[in-house]
């Protein structure tokens, strides 16, 4: 039987520049689990999908989150231009992608981003998944650096902005702050974040949630 490639190829055109190009995904029929952090990093077999969750136009240079990629106005769009574009050096992100080539495209996601003012919760994301291919690659320096990133925008994004992702409710947001807070040494920070977690009504409908807490706030307690 003919071996299938655990990457196929996906034409996306640039809402920016108008261009087409080539980006790459990881086959979920592929995907084989091996373990996932307290922090919620999953390991798979083979290649990682959050390898390739940041689409970049060779073209223009504009990057995003695959999710994110194709909401841009003209405004955004002209930012864009201005900002990146008009200094960038073409280069393809399509094919298989090292660890080092990764983190290059969800630093361009971050700094596009950030022209674009997303909300603190988007740029977090972008840090954290930074942060986890850091720890795949074992530089601890740049990992712990991108976790403080993702620490500050997690709180202010908690305190001030309206969580509408479906993927993270606040419980789980709140379990994650507590966490990242452990994971850099901040132990009564975390164990706030986690009492605050153990202390909503809603923990009782997310057991996994109440489990971890449990787990990391033990964990905080002894560290």
């Amino acid at each position: 039987m003919e071996k299938v490639e655990e990457l196929y190829d996906k034409k996306v055109q640039c809402p920016v520049c108008n261009q087409e190009f080539i980006t790459n995904k990881v086959r979920t029929s592929k995907l084989r689990l091996i373990k996932r952090d307290s922090d919620f990093l999953t390991y798979y077999e083979g290649e990682n999908p959050i390898k390739y969750n940041v689409f970049v136009c060779q073209h223009c240079g504009y990057a995003s989150m695959e999710d994110k990629f194709h909401n841009i106005n003209s405004k955004e769009k002209k930012i864009i231009l201005d900002k990146v574009s008009s200094k960038w050096n073409k280069r393809s992100f399509s094919g298989r992608r090292s660890i080092e080539k990764s983190i290059e495209a969800y630093k361009l996601s971050l700094y596009c981003g950030q022209l674009l003012n997303f909300e603190k919760y988007n740029l977090a994301n972008i840090c954290l998944r930074t942060a986890w291919l850091y720890r795949i690659k074992k530089d601890s320096n740049e990992e712990k650096r991108f976790l403080h990133f993702t620490l500050d925008l997690y709180r202010e994004a908690y305190y001030n902005e309206y969580l509408t992702d479906s993927t993270m409710d606040e419980l789980t947001l709140t379990y994650l702050i507590g966490e990242i807070s452990r994971r850099l040494g901040k132990k009564e920070e975390a164990l706030n974040w986690f009492n605050n977690v153990l202390r909503n009504p809603e923990i009782k409908d997310n057991r996994v949630i109440e489990r971890m807490t449990r787990e990391q706030w033990q964990l905080a307690k002894e560290s």
